[in-house]
């Protein structure tokens, strides 16, 4: 792989970085100079090489890896002049191709969508548009989800949400246990060791629904079942779906950030 620079070294992309040196990536990664302290941290974890400027950076570097925060892509994009050609893959939430392009003209954009498990390489990687590079560079992170629209990115960004609104569930589970009298470690080996269930029996049976398959547990008389009723009365699902609804609004209508 072409050697890769990273343009703002934050939570994520210091993830990305241990991801990629953890699937045995031993080429040359780059970091821009900005948050000194924390790149010079990960480069020492990572034989990473801390560059004096953005534009020292992009002129090094194969590759370029965009994750500042969005209100700082105008400035960033007035600080360097990136090569024709050259690939820019943003990790830049919301903001949309046309945008991205129209900022950094003389890149090649790609949008990208990983999570903080990149670091473990077991992330889902969503690449809009599908993008051979973009694959190769990130594809050891985890499981690559190619799609070909820009509405479908946002559903895909919509779903890394539920990544975090998943702890907060699993804690509530947790901490019903412990409120019981469960010990909290027990008590979230419980729950996480269920979800791995459902995880590894979803996975082992593609052509099944996930209703499906949880029916095939809820069975008339179980226990589970009984549960099921009562859940099935309650607004929570109708809360996720709204939750779901108002960020992918959000993405969709998102303002440009200003031009450079």
């Amino acid at each position: 792989m072409q050697s890769l620079g990273i343009l703002g070294v934050g939570e994520l992309t210091e993830k990305v970085v241990h991801g990629l040196r953890r699937s045995g990536f031993d080429g040359v990664i780059l970091l821009s100079p900005r948050n000194t302290e924390r790149a010079q941290a990960l480069a020492t974890e990572c034989s990473c090489e801390v560059m004096p400027s953005n534009q020292a950076l992009v002129e090094e570097a194969g590759i370029l890896l965009l994750g500042v925060r969005p209100d700082s892509v105008a400035q960033l994009a007035a600080e360097i002049t990136v090569k024709p050609g050259q690939h820019l893959l943003s990790l830049v939430a919301g903001l949309h191709l046309n945008t991205l392009q129209a900022t950094f003209p003389t890149a090649v954009c790609i949008r990208v969508m990983l999570s903080y498990t990149a670091q473990f390489n077991q992330s889902t990687v969503v690449v809009y548009p599908p993008d051979e590079t973009a694959q190769q560079c990130l594809g050891p992170l985890g499981s690559l989800v190619l799609v070909d629209n820009e509405p479908a990115f946002e559903l895909a960004t919509v779903a890394a949400c539920m990544n975090g609104w998943f702890y907060f569930l699993l804690h509530d589970l947790q901490h019903w246990l412990v409120d019981k009298g469960m010990p909290a470690e027990q008590a979230r080996t419980l729950v996480l060791g269920n979800l791995e269930d459902c995880l590894f029996s979803a996975r082992a049976h593609p052509e099944r629904s996930l209703k499906a398959l949880g029916r095939a547990i809820a069975t008339p008389g179980t226990f589970t079942a009984t549960g099921l009723e009562v859940l099935n009365h309650q607004p929570g699902s109708a809360t996720w779906g709204a939750a779901c609804e108002v960020v992918f609004d959000a993405l969709l209508t998102r303002s440009p950030p200003p031009s450079p």
